[in-house]
């Protein structure tokens, strides 16, 4: 698509050269895995004599994991057929009347006042409420799962502020609308240095004051007095019992329409603490967005919804609008349903020592799936089409005229604000939805933990498109996880959920054939499929290494013709692996923080989201779940930002992960016994096994040295320690023992 005739967006792909040659390495990598396989499969057939019957299973095991490696292989190379890259005009959209323009409502939701700071939350809310758009035309709402004062005492701060931070923003075209960031990294504009000082002195006595309430954990006497809303707590008991809390803190109602220091219009700003009860399941964040649907509906009505996580501040003034320009589109834009950005984080050091970019999904998995008929949504970051998320389905004949008008004309309600709070409060209880299609074929989907990803599934079932874009500018900054534990324990979460899908009746393989594209169906696999890979994994990254000790060979000797596809997809794995890591932007250190997070997650994240998926088929144990905390300890962050990775919490997790490191140092140990006795036979005969047990041994490095060298806090706890080496020197001696 070109920008001609007044199109908002273009869509380009690859060159045809590079497209070309990535599909001529496919093939001949998929060669290799078909020969491996047929070496598997003629020796389990035909076993020559120095191969002995007793390591068969070993062998059987070997060629079932790299079925396994090789199908999973196919899958990926979905991403790789046709990646999409998108541009946005906002200039042929500027040309449009302003009142031409769609209504936006923004939902930010968060859930525990402790590991998700008032501060942090309250930056976010400041930060999409100063948007380069017409103020009239936007509603931000909170929902505050964990029903906090300190929350709700922050945002009434945050809306006095908002009174002159939003037209200094737009006075001065601030591109990071985040107070927090903006001043620890700009400096003054060279003709506006006295109204920065005084902004930031605004900014930082709010602060401080919401600081002080923070590290009281709670609102003095005074404070609830001088503030007559606080009054709604009456009937608080606990964050999972209490009546449902709705106060409108600007817009919305005649009675709440509040102006600017330079009398222009605010975006209206709503609380919602919706009802919990602990009879009563609260669905977690499907159950938030679900009622804040609802709320909003009866206020602002934004055909537009964008939700944010409350760590994920706005990072460009001109986000809206460049989501815009896919939906205004007047050829395409009547097909999408939502617009996906990357999450992407402030916090990632240079060498990403936790893979938190996750670059290889956001760089290159998503624009692959957006060539296929759009990205996953993925919770945050996320335009949506009001009608799509309440199960809207998709039709050509549609009409697209006055749609986007819809909600921009009743904005503000000619009842006053106490009157609408109260006759909206129920659509926020526990019981509105009883007997209700929420949660089934409207709204986000419920019951399980990844309940964004198995609606936007839905919604691309419904025959919508949905779209990924990737700006320089990045629209959204997080704070990502600055331990192992959390990155880890957000992995389990994530791929115990995938799994999930996959077994549902949502399974893309059952009710997205014939939905969507054949392709999109193989992206949606490989995430769904996480958990599962974690089998494979375990069983190359042990086996291989046992045998070491005994000697026994399972893979072919460096003189045969069958030791060359081996080593070709050894090479060229990693050889394309890095090269598509670099392109993105990455640094080889990055990409070797990278490949160890990626075994540490299969490993243990993946592993145990299977077990757990597996207790929860057979009744054993309920999924819960888990929010990752955005706090972190002052030295543990220090060590952060060193790239030092952090063993400290004892875990099966990390217990896990120290075990099967163990068991590789000790077998390559092993080796040396017959690498003295036998140099040349070992290593022709046990190259490929010798390779990829010294790899294991390098990737782990880092974790050794907690282990036996660091003093820090960062260290492997010591019960950690005494665990793993007993498991891994009872198995090695078992092994050695039983061959």
């Amino acid at each position: 698509m070109r920008n001609e005739g007044g199109a908002l967006f273009e869509s380009r792909g690859v060159s045809r050269s590079l497209l070309i040659c990535s599909r001529a390495f496919a093939a001949s990598t998929l060669l290799a895995i078909l020969w491996v396989w047929l070496y598997r499969v003629m020796y389990l057939c035909f076993p020559n004599d120095h191969r002995s019957h007793n390591h068969a299973l070993a062998w059987i095991g070997m060629f079932a994991a790299e079925v396994w490696f090789g199908l999973y292989w196919l899958l990926t190379q979905a991403f790789r057929w046709n990646p999409i890259y998108r541009r946005t005009f906002k200039d042929n959209l500027a040309r449009r009347q302003e009142k031409e323009l769609p209504g936006v409502d923004i939902f930010v939701c968060t859930a525990d006042p402790t590991i998700e700071p008032p501060l942090m939350v309250i930056n976010t809310v400041l930060s999409v409420m100063a948007y380069d758009y017409p103020s009239e035309k936007l509603s931000v709402y909170l929902s505050d799962d964990g029903g906090s004062e300190i929350t709700f005492y922050a945002l009434t701060l945050a809306s006095s502020f908002a009174k002159h931070w939003i037209p200094y923003c737009k006075k001065f075209k601030v591109q990071s609308p985040c107070p927090a960031a903006y001043f620890s990294t700009s400096a003054p504009p060279p003709a506006a240095s006295e109204d920065w000082a005084s902004i930031r002195e605004l900014y930082e006595e709010m602060k401080k004051q919401i600081q002080s309430v923070t590290e009281i954990g709670g609102i003095s006497e005074e404070l609830r007095l001088e503030h007559n809303e606080f009054t709604r707590w009456e009937s608080f008991s606990s964050r999972r019992d209490h009546d449902t809390i709705l106060h409108i803190l600007i817009g919305v109602s005649t009675s709440k329409v509040v102006k600017d220091i330079e009398g222009c219009t605010l975006p209206s700003l709503v609380y919602l603490a919706r009802e919990k009860r602990p009879q009563h399941p609260h669905n977690y964040k499907a159950g938030a967005m679900n009622s804040l649907i609802r709320v909003s509906e009866k206020m602002s009505n934004g055909p537009i919804i964008l939700n944010v996580d409350c760590d994920m501040y706005s990072n460009s003034s001109q986000t809206i609008k460049d989501a815009l320009c896919f939906f205004m589109d007047k050829e395409k834009g009547n097909e999408i349903a939502y617009v996906q950005l990357p999450q992407n984080y402030e916090n990632v050091t240079k060498n990403d020592v936790y893979a938190s970019y996750m670059r290889t999904i956001s760089e290159v998995d998503f624009h692959g799936l957006d060539g296929l008929g759009g990205p996953l949504y993925i919770g945050t970051g996320c335009f949506h089409r009001r009608g799509t998320l309440c199960g809207r389905v998709f039709s050509k004949n549609q009409t697209k005229n006055d749609y986007w008008n819809k909600g921009n004309d009743n904005r503000y309600l000619d009842e006053t604000s106490y009157e609408l709070e109260e006759r909206l409060k129920d659509l926020a209880s526990c019981t509105f939805e009883k007997n209700t299609q929420w949660g089934n074929e409207m709204g986000l989907k419920y019951g399980c933990p990844v309940e964004d990803v198995i609606t936007g599934l839905s919604i691309q079932c419904n025959g919508w498109k949905s779209v990924y874009y990737n700006p320089q500018r990045k629209g959204f900054l997080g704070v990502a996880p600055t331990s192992l534990y959390p990155t880890l324990v957000q992995h389990k979460r994530w791929s115990e959920g995938d799994l999930q899908i996959l077994l549902s009746k949502y399974s893309p393989a059952s009710y997205g054939l014939g939905r969507i594209n054949p392709g999109l169906i193989m992206g949606y696999c490989v995430y769904l499929l996480w958990a599962p890979s974690s089998l494979p994994t375990l069983y190359y990254c042990i086996i291989p290494s046992l045998h070491l000790l005994s000697g026994n060979n399972l893979f072919p000797q460096i003189s045969s013709p069958w030791f060359i596809p081996f080593a070709y997809i050894i090479f060229s794995a990693y050889a394309y692996s890095l090269a598509e890591f670099l392109w993105s932007g990455g640094t080889f250190l990055g990409w070797w923080n990278d490949q160890r997070i990626w075994l540490y997650k299969r490993t243990s994240s993946y592993f145990f989201a299977l077990v757990d998926t597996i207790l929860s088929l057979v009744k054993y144990s309920n999924t819960t779940f888990t929010i990752t905390s955005k706090v972190a300890d002052q030295d543990a962050y220090r060590r952060y930002e060193q790239d030092i990775m952090d063993f400290e919490t004892p875990s099966p997790l990390i217990t896990i992960l120290v075990t099967v490191a163990m068991l590789n140092l000790f077998c390559l140990a092993g080796l040396v016994k017959q690498l003295l006795v036998d140099f040349s036979r070992t290593i022709e005969t046990m190259a490929v096994q010798i390779i990829l047990c010294s790899f294991l041994v390098l990737i782990n490095l880092p974790l050794y040295e907690a282990l036996f060298l660091r003093k820090d806090e960062g260290k492997a706890p010591s019960s950690v320690t005494i665990k793993s080496v007993s498991l891994a020197l009872l198995a090695c001696t078992c092994f050695t023992i039983l061959n």
